[in-house]
């Protein structure tokens, strides 16, 4: 099995209310993609492939990395449609969309429940689909040779350490909120499971002239 750096992407359009509007970096988000690549460049860090989702912003992200691997693009390392399921939460059980960023700490648990107990009909996917998916195609990375970067988003990761750690609908919730744009999470091999060994790790962040730029929403 081979060691997989799961990475968030950047900073998107955080006043969108619908999935078109949000898929795209914002300019913010494309610093960091550009800082996160040079800290992997400067570093050395030894990594032979590179995976991303088919999103705008996974692409827009590993693009600006400039890591010089050609990616590989996987639609099982989409996001979940979190505005989609929001609507449905919101027409099928009167739930409203947040209208203040403090909200989201409460409502994404909410849709997270209503789906995993597939309360929110016509869903994209049901959850267990959702997470049958990720499980898969995580699995086909971690079989082959080298070690690998993932591109992809922060509820996809939330949900891949969720499922390695075994962690409840709620507490995957809060992993979620509290992903960084373009983190670092590192899954490595211990007895033929991938464990998490890295979380939430911005090193291309952590300095005084950077402390604004680490933003989750």
């Amino acid at each position: 099995m081979s060691t997989i750096t799961l990475i968030r992407h950047g900073q998107a359009n955080s006043t969108a209310k619908d999935e078109v509007s949000y898929d795209r970096l914002s300019d913010l988000g494309h610093e960091q993609a550009q800082w996160l690549g040079e800290h992997l460049r400067d570093t050395g860090l030894p990594y032979t492939r590179l995976f991303t989702g088919t999103l705008r912003r996974h692409i827009e992200t590993a693009d600006g990395m400039a890591t010089g691997l050609t990616p590989q693009r996987d639609p099982r390392l989409n996001e979940l449609e979190y505005f989609t399921l929001s609507r449905l939460l919101s027409e099928q059980h009167a739930i409203p969309f947040p209208t203040e960023q403090p909200d989201f700490i409460d409502h994404l648990p909410q849709v997270f429940q209503h789906w995993k107990d597939d309360k929110l009909e016509g869903a994209p996917e049901t959850y267990v689909q959702f997470r049958m998916r990720i499980r898969d195609a995580l699995a086909e990375i971690a079989a082959d040779n080298g070690p690998a970067l993932v591109v992809t988003s922060g509820g996809l990761i939330a949900h891949v350490i969720a499922q390695q750690m075994e962690l409840s609908v709620s507490a995957t919730a809060r992993t979620a909120i509290a992903i960084y744009h373009t983190s670092l999470h590192q899954l490595h091999p211990i007895g033929g499971h991938l464990s998490p060994v890295l979380f939430n790790a911005t090193p291309h962040l952590d300095t005084p002239a950077r402390s604004l730029s680490k933003t989750n929403i």
